[in-house]
């Protein structure tokens, strides 16, 4: 029978927790998985060798040899121009020649590297949300605030890979100190464990399960909670403030948000549209749209494809070009 070619691609999605791999087509499906736990406290070969061993789980595929690219979305910082990461959740990679290392596991294959923020950001371009819009910004709102943009059709990862990072926008003038040295960054108010944190420190009180992360706090204000209530009203503002400033800059039309507290739906999302209108009031940025993500955990690995085509010359809307 005869089979058309298909060309394949490579992805990991390396984070704090997991660093999942898989071999995803040139339509975005994903064809096999491998995964294991990220040995995030270990020193940085332990971590290698957790990478290579999810690598080793999908090399012997017979789909492997139509492999054309590897294609890499990391927790950051990474620096896409010199090939290395440091995600501040790893402390045993710092300036960590992951590009190399990875090149040399899979015999010397094209490798792409983006941070997760512009790999979801692709995702959602791709297939997602986002498709079909030239100038988008996306951003994932988890335990961190990150994020990545597509300017007149194209991704737009910066030279470092890094490009579109909202979450360290500074949104408050003589807010909380960052931990990443300035003050009032949308992620020190919107990030999960800062929704928690805010909800604590203004008398909010987890129930009997002792659940205290921004979930629990997302339930409680879904049950009327004022204070709960209260702290995702700030995280909202805080994003609007961050998407408006964003989109009033490089006049993006929509707004993809993703991750974990994303998931609180209509808690987030209703001040936060509501903080919009003010932000965004210029003329050319008054039509913004924010709308929830499509592509869910599979964000990550059909991201880190979407680079790897990308980087080989593939349209990225995955077809060949054959005009």
């Amino acid at each position: 029978m005869h089979t058309e070619f298909t060309d394949l691609v490579a992805a990991l999605d390396i984070g704090g927790t997991k660093i999942a791999g898989a071999l995803v087509d040139d339509t975005g499906r994903i064809r096999l998985r491998a995964q294991r736990p990220t040995p995030a406290h270990e020193d940085g070969e332990t971590v290698m060798g957790a990478v290579d061993a999810v690598l080793a789980e999908l090399r012997p595929s017979p789909l492997w040899p139509e492999v054309r690219a590897v294609g890499i979305g990391s927790a950051g910082p990474v620096d896409a121009s010199a090939g290395t990461v440091s995600p501040v959740n790893v402390p045993g990679w710092r300036g960590f020649p992951l590009v190399e290392r990875v090149r040399r596991t899979v015999g010397g294959l094209p490798v792409e590297l983006v941070g997760d923020g512009v790999a979801m950001t692709a995702a959602e371009h791709w297939q997602g949300a986002a498709r079909g819009h030239d100038n988008a910004l996306c951003l994932v709102v988890s335990t961190g605030v990150g994020g990545g943009l597509v300017l007149n059709g194209t991704l737009h990862p910066g030279p470092t890979g890094n490009a579109g990072h909202i979450g360290h926008i500074s949104v408050e003038l003589d807010g909380d100190p960052c931990p990443c040295g300035s003050r009032g960054c949308v992620e020190r108010i919107a990030s999960g464990p800062n929704i928690a944190r805010r909800a604590a420190e203004q008398g909010w009180r987890p129930g009997p399960d002792g659940d205290a992360t921004a979930a629990a706090v997302a339930a409680a204000a879904g049950a009327g909670d004022r204070i709960a209530l209260a702290s995702f009203e700030r995280a909202g503002q805080a994003l609007a403030a961050g998407i408006a400033a964003t989109a009033t800059l490089v006049e993006v039309d929509i707004a993809v948000i993703g991750g974990g507290v994303a998931g609180a739906g209509g808690v987030l999302f209703d001040p936060l549209r509501r903080a919009l209108k003010d932000y965004a009031a210029l003329s050319f940025v008054r039509e913004l749209r924010v709308v929830p993500a499509q592509m869910g955990t599979d964000a990550g690995l059909v991201g880190a494809a979407a680079a790897a085509l990308l980087g080989t010359g593939r349209s990225e809307d995955g077809g060949r070009r054959t005009h």
